[in-house]
């Protein structure tokens, strides 16, 4: 085979090429203008639409596939608190006794105790607070209403007592004491004084301690 050979038929091939590509090219040119003539002649107004995408599957077939979905951590179990040991002991029924009664019995199952008066008649308790039946624990303050007004009390005299012994007296007798120098040491004074006349839930205060000197009272402590 000579150089001229092989040149003529690179010249050849290179040729061949150049042919297949213009035809390419004219096909492709055709095609677009006989589509456009297709839409000029349907009369759109505008271009064809892009046909829709089509959907692609996963591999699986399974459309849930195709998007992996986030992991989410697991909830935790909510926390329990062990429940209290149950003491047995309920709200008593004192409905319709003596609020004294009632109160007496509250205090005979270490119940606290509080009253409210009303402005009816009589000294029966018409309701409580928990009800009654209600389980509780030992300390648990139960409120008493009360149908009628706060009865009348004498304030008893405490001057010369312990002030622990003081205070449970007053509360025996149906008030409230009002702490004038602390909780400790002697009563040496009180307001309103023995023997005087008050009512239930009044207060009464006491000064333990050494007094103030100039008989003045101080700031309460509570």
């Amino acid at each position: 085979m000579t150089d001229g050979d092989a040149g003529a038929r690179d010249d050849a091939g290179t040729g061949r090429s150049t042919v297949l590509l213009r035809g390419g090219v004219a096909v492709v040119l055709l095609a677009a203008v006989g589509a456009t003539g297709g839409w000029i002649l349907a009369g759109e107004d505008g271009p064809p639409a892009r046909p829709p995408a089509a959907a692609s599957l996963p591999a699986t077939g399974t459309p849930d596939a195709a998007s992996p979905t986030s992991r989410r951590p697991s909830p935790s179990a909510p926390r329990t608190t062990a429940p209290s040991r149950s003491a047995g002991l309920t709200v008593p029924a004192v409905i319709g006794e003596d609020f004294t009664d009632a109160r007496d019995e509250l205090r005979e199952k270490r119940l606290g105790w509080r009253l409210v008066f009303g402005h009816g008649t009589g000294r029966a308790v018409e309701r409580t607070s928990p009800e009654v039946g209600t389980e509780v624990q030992p300390g648990r303050t139960v409120t008493l209403y009360v149908s009628g007004p706060a009865p009348a009390a004498t304030v008893p005299d405490v001057v010369g007592d312990k002030c622990a012994e003081a205070a449970a007296e007053l509360v025996d007798e149906g008030f409230y004491p009002q702490y004038r120098t602390g909780r400790t040491g002697t009563v040496s004074r009180q307001d309103p004084t023995g023997d005087g006349a008050a009512r239930w839930n009044d207060q009464v205060s006491i000064w333990c301690g050494d007094a103030p000197e100039d008989g003045g009272s101080a700031t309460p402590t509570p």
